[in-house]
């Protein structure tokens, strides 16, 4: 007899995007230091005041705190996108937009007391020394790892160094109840922003990128090679969830689908000075139906390369209404490790959109709107999107678009109902991932014969495991109405199971089938569909 429970699952928004959304490159002054940095009244007073607190204050104050206050206060100023580095962070920071790092090439988690594999990185340092998942690495260089009052700040410090540095682990392989030692050099790991790619159907391939990092283009141009020779001559690129990154990989991913001489973007500064950003004769997948998924979470890169395609009458744009980030920032040395990411220019799109929203408020009520845009309707319904008459632009075929607060879709998608968006929560914030290692922890043997192709083919998430998870939740505390959502909730367990098992690339096939947006696509992509589709959106206009 199946069992009910009343829903109570909190509908999470996402209030803040990312702080910092990582635009823009280097910074070159032509003038030199003296002339930038001349004396100021006002500044002589902040340097003064803060030498008064160091050397006269009655107590011992940390004026490096002091300052990163003031600093974060100055910034608060200007708009939500000047950001704050300090010195604590940098590290962590250029090292998620470089792309890689130094390690021994594993995902963990911190299971009970102790560092549990959950897959090794394929041709990383541990996957050549032979370390499997679901081995437990007990100590590094006789540093002990478990423990609950371990955190994984310092579990990373252990076992990350120098390149071509080794570290002795202990480790214990539970399936063969043993405990041996490995030496394993320290190797360059990669920081995948390309989280997926697989093919859809016979000819629609299918890229997920997480955000734009120095890396992004070269593992996007090779995810797509990869995808051509299985026979992909049509593109679904996702960007949903994508906070942006570096303008230059934009603009290079853009340049993929644009002929010679389109316009990708231009930038304003201050002055009024306008660059202006063409695509090149590199273009290796123009000419070609080419899907754009953006949602509410989509933001800056990724909305240069929605409006570039948009504007340029190229592709279909699906989803809903992206951030509304317009703002260039370049990052600028401070000379003590830490550094301000500073927003230089405006950038807009090819009609000459700006889709910056208005932050006259401030911060807070910068992204109370974001919330506000649930609250309003319009993640269910397209026509509460409110848009002015005075921000409309037109497309070189006649297509209607709007600037002011993000790139609207050609095609829009609604949200999906909170027991939908409940279920696709527990598997985007780790539950259903975490249930599935406990699970394969205790019967990974089971699945040592089934292949990648097998797997999707053939497996099927079976009762007694969905009743499993069922338990699993209730005794966390989670209760929906599991029954009613069982045919997704078991797709979702079994995308886990491929993950784990085999990498995201599976994971993402396997989830297409309950994905709207993906399957949204699919149906464009049918001929008839299609022409009803263009139609529409003439009528629109």
């Amino acid at each position: 007899m199946k069992r009910k429970y009343s829903y109570i699952w909190p509908t999470v928004i996402a209030a803040a995007i990312a702080v910092g959304i990582f635009v823009g490159g280097k910074l070159h002054f032509n003038d030199s230091p003296e002339r930038l940095f001349t004396k100021n009244s006002n500044k002589d007073k902040l340097n003064r005041l803060i030498d008064y607190i160091d050397y006269e204050y009655v107590d011992d104050i940390d004026t490096d705190s002091i300052v990163d206050v003031t600093v974060n206060q100055i910034l608060e100023k200007l708009d939500p996108h000047s950001v704050y580095i300090p010195k604590s962070e940098m590290d962590r920071v250029s090292e998620n937009m470089k792309g890689d790092f130094v390690g021994i090439g594993i995902n963990f988690y911190p299971y009970n007391d102790t560092i549990a594999v959950i897959r090794t990185i394929p041709n990383g340092p541990s996957y050549l020394k032979g370390i499997k998942a679901g081995d437990r690495i007990l100590t590094a260089d006789s540093d002990t790892l478990y423990g609950k009052d371990l955190g994984s700040d310092a579990i990373v410090g252990k076992l990350r160094g120098t390149k071509g540095s080794s570290v002795k682990l202990e480790v214990y392989r539970k399936e063969e109840d043993r405990i041996f030692t490995v030496d394993i050099k320290r190797g360059v790991v990669p920081i995948k922003s390309v989280e997926a790619y697989c093919m859809l159907s016979d000819d629609m391939g299918y890229i997920k990128v997480n955000r734009f990092a120095e890396t992004t283009y070269r593992e996007f141009k090779d995810a797509l090679a990869i995808l051509r020779k299985k026979g992909a001559n049509k593109l679904t690129l996702d960007l949903r969830d994508n906070p942006g990154g570096y303008l230059g990989v934009a603009e290079q991913m853009a340049d993929e689908f644009l002929e010679k001489g389109k316009l990708i973007l231009f930038t304003k500064n201050k002055t009024g000075k306008v660059d202006k950003i063409y695509a090149t004769d590199k273009g290796s997948f123009e000419d070609k139906p080419i899907y754009v998924l953006i949602n509410e979470r989509s933001a800056s890169a990724s909305e240069i390369i929605a409006g570039a395609l948009q504007d340029n009458d190229i592709g279909t744009i699906v989803g809903r209404r992206s951030f509304g980030k317009g703002l260039v920032q370049r990052e600028m040395d401070l000379g003590d490790g830490s550094a301000v990411r500073l927003t230089v220019s405006r950038y807009y799109t090819p009609t000459g959109r700006s889709i910056q929203k208005s932050y006259d408020k401030g911060s807070k009520d910068y992204y109370q709107r974001f919330t506000d845009r649930y609250h309003s309707g319009e993640l269910i319904s397209v026509d509460s999107i409110k848009v002015a008459d005075s921000l409309k632009f037109t497309t070189p075929k006649g297509k209607i678009v709007y600037g002011g607060g993000g790139i609207i879709p050609d095609v829009f998608v609604p949200m999906g109902s909170n027991e939908e968006e409940a279920v696709e929560s527990m598997d985007s914030y780790g539950w259903l991932s975490y249930f599935i290692f406990e699970h394969l922890d205790e019967s990974r043997n089971q699945y040592s014969d089934y292949s990648e192709d097998d797997f999707i083919e053939n497996f099927k998430v079976d009762d007694i495991l969905f009743e499993r998870f069922v338990d699993y939740s209730l005794a966390k505390s989670l209760k929906m109405n599991f029954y009613d959502y069982e045919r997704s909730i078991k797709i979702y367990l079994k995308a886990a199971l491929a993950e784990q098992l085999f990498g995201p690339n599976v994971h993402a096939k396997i989830k297409s089938a309950e994905d709207d947006m993906l399957q949204k696509v699919l149906e464009l992509d049918d001929p008839l569909v299609r022409q009803q589709e263009a139609e529409a959106i003439e009528s629109r206009n």
